[in-house]
């Protein structure tokens, strides 16, 4: 299995670090994203993943919920982190493939507030210009926000190199619209397993195996039955088999067609 999107680098994690990566391989994690949000996330993301290389694979951003007046700055303080990578090979650019280490955690949020809500929608266009500059896939966090990301995405369909609609929760119209750009795919976590959640009814109907990454968005969403606790890398398991009981097919055949995903979007492979 793969876990896209898990925050590895947070406070949550810091005591247990290496007990966390252990559990998770003994659950058969092969691969963890690790996004950033903020300039300082920058340095911890890549701390963990130099710590656990070939294990934790970095992604670089600025989360809508950070964004403030000065996001020029922090934008100019980000892109040297991606440019210095891309240097070093570590994108897929160079050597002429689709796919590599994302742009994210990214995207527009205006849940709690639309305070900086031109600031957002400003930021976050930047960032996916950026995509296209430098053939990176965007790790796309959207809440309460999908026709103001829409309108900013097709601005840029036809360069688009593709990425991951994290934590997916929506229905059939908002899949749909999604997955009108191509190369990318949606990232299915915790919320599929909830008693409430629409999701086991909804993705089967419209959304092809060929489309779902896994992820947990660790240490946040435990899935069932470890809701209330730290969500974890190694939980991504009981994302899987949930998964697989909504498209009733095998757990194997849903490992099987997410990891290909994620080394067709993501360049990540187990």
């Amino acid at each position: 299995m793969i876990d896209t999107h898990c925050h590895l680098d947070g406070e949550e994690f810091a005591a247990d670090l290496d007990l966390v990566i252990a559990r998770a391989r003994e659950a058969g994690v092969e691969a963890v994203g690790v996004p950033g949000i903020d300039v300082k996330s920058c340095e911890t993301v890549l701390e963990v993943c130099r710590r656990y290389p070939g294990y934790c694979y970095p992604m670089l951003g600025l989360h809508p919920e950070e964004v403030k007046a000065d996001w020029r700055e922090v934008l100019a303080q980000i892109k040297p982190f991606l440019t210095s990578l891309l240097d070093a090979g570590g994108s897929s650019s160079p050597s002429g493939k689709t796919g590599g280490m994302p742009i994210g955690e990214v995207g527009l949020d205006f849940y709690w507030s639309r305070e900086f809500e031109q600031e957002q929608l400003d930021a976050f266009e930047e960032q996916v210009r950026w995509s296209v500059e430098m053939g990176l896939p965007l790790m796309i966090h959207c809440r309460k926000a999908q026709n103001e990301l829409v309108a900013i995405l097709k601005k840029y369909k036809d360069h688009l190199p593709g990425g991951v609609f994290h934590c997916f929760t929506g229905n059939a119209l908002e899949a749909r619209e999604l997955l009108q750009f191509d190369r990318f795919v949606l990232g299915i976590g915790g919320v599929l397993t909830f008693k409430k959640s629409h999701l086991p009814e909804v993705l089967p109907e419209v959304v092809p195996l060929d489309r779902i990454v896994l992820e947990t968005d660790a240490p946040y969403m435990a899935p069932v039955p470890m809701r209330g606790q730290r969500n974890e890398p190694a939980f991504v398991a009981y994302v899987m088999q949930r998964l697989a009981e909504a498209y009733g097919v095998t757990a194997e055949e849903v490992e099987r067609q997410t990891n290909a995903n994620c080394e067709k979007i993501l360049n990540i492979s187990a």
